[in-house]
């Protein structure tokens, strides 16, 4: 990995490499599912670092507020160091420590498969939309819709075994449109849609992607010694020479599912 990596934090990892490479590019895609307008209060749930965040507060503009919210204490650590008009808070999404119909949005980009119970994070995400507020919950599709990162999990498997390939495959647990339909019902959204969004994975090269993937406490972190290392790094040479590009950088496809719903208006008689 680089140099510089290593010395970072799993939250400054992820921020210095994950953010460009894959997550920074859904903050538009995001914000705009979810129909966000200037002058909106919005959360944006399992926030990280501020990748959407970032993206929200563009779009509510200074009569605007936004609260981002996170499990996470370094992930909060990084996200309270950019120079945003940010209300940040620690918790957990599956108890919003915030109150009911206070909202007029609500996001959340690629955290959902993460929850300790995704219907009871889906359920408060609603709970604190005003009535009209839309809700918009992104998450990554099936690995398989993901050609680079399909081979990686592969050549873990061959490599270490399923155990491990499975661990990198964790992110990938809700690309499925049936299980989110399950999720929504038992939340009950039973009106909720999901869409399949085109989006890309983009490092700098083979070694960049292996280093930053093994680096994720998420996934790798922690799992393979330095001799598996060095052996994942010889074989992904092979293995994803067929997704490089110009200059020895490496992309692929990887889309991701959006959940969208819309809280019920309250009817007056």
């Amino acid at each position: 990995m680089h140099a510089e990596a290593e010395r970072h934090n799993p939250a400054e990892i992820y921020d210095t490499f994950f953010v460009p490479a894959l997550f920074a590019q859904w903050g538009p895609v995001v914000a705009a599912a979810a129909g966000i307008r200037p002058g909106d209060r919005v959360l944006d749930v399992a926030c990280g670092t501020g990748a959407l965040t970032r993206a929200v507060a563009e779009c509510v503009g200074k009569e605007g507020s936004v609260v981002g919210i996170d499990a996470n204490p370094e992930m909060l650590a990084v996200a309270r160091r950019k120079p945003l008009h940010v209300e940040w808070i620690e918790a957990a999404a599956e108890a919003l420590p915030l109150d009911d119909q206070s909202f007029d949005a609500v996001v959340s980009q690629f955290g959902l498969m993460f929850f300790t119970d995704p219907p009871a994070a889906m359920g408060e995400m609603m709970r604190v939309l005003r009535p009209g507020g839309r809700l918009a919950v992104a998450v990554c599709d099936a690995v398989e819709n993901a050609p680079g990162y399909a081979a990686f999990a592969e050549l873990l498997d061959r490599l270490f075994g399923k155990g491990i390939g499975d661990a990198f495959r964790a992110p990938f647990a809700l690309g499925d449109v049936g299980r989110l339909r399950e999720i929504t019902r038992k939340a009950g959204i039973p009106d909720a849609t999901v869409t399949r969004h085109k989006g890309k994975v983009r490092f700098e090269s083979i070694v960049d992607l292996v280093s930053t993937e093994r680096a994720c406490v998420w996934t790798l972190g922690g799992i393979l010694d330095e001799d598996q290392f060095a052996r994942l790094l010889r074989e992904a040479e092979t293995a994803l020479r067929p997704f490089v590009i110009a200059d020895g950088r490496v992309e692929f496809d990887m889309p991701a599912l959006i959940v969208t719903a819309q809280k019920v208006e309250v009817q007056r008689r």
